[in-house]
């Protein structure tokens, strides 16, 4: 089935995983990101108050992640197509 490289993009780098969910090559593997990805998003909003120097240098490291998540998202899906 043909898969959108686009769509797998910004399902992947707006919800870690999400766009191996909708390639289903590796749902199983998204799932997981996507639940580490939650926990992830609650430890970010507490270190948000507690420390904003730590907070900062987490969001960055996130934004990081999730574009290589997009980029290889987008990759799995140009394969499938």
């Amino acid at each position: 089935m043909k898969k959108s490289p686009w769509l797998a993009a910004i399902l992947n780098f707006f919800f870690m995983g999400a766009g191996y969910i909708y390639n289903m090559k590796r749902a199983g593997l998204g799932l997981g990101f996507t639940a580490g990805a939650i926990a992830l998003t609650y430890v970010e909003l507490q270190l948000q108050d507690l420390n904003p120097m730590l907070h900062k240098i987490m969001f960055a490291a996130v934004m990081v992640i999730n574009l290589c998540f997009a980029i290889d998202g987008y990759k799995e899906a140009k394969s499938i197509s």
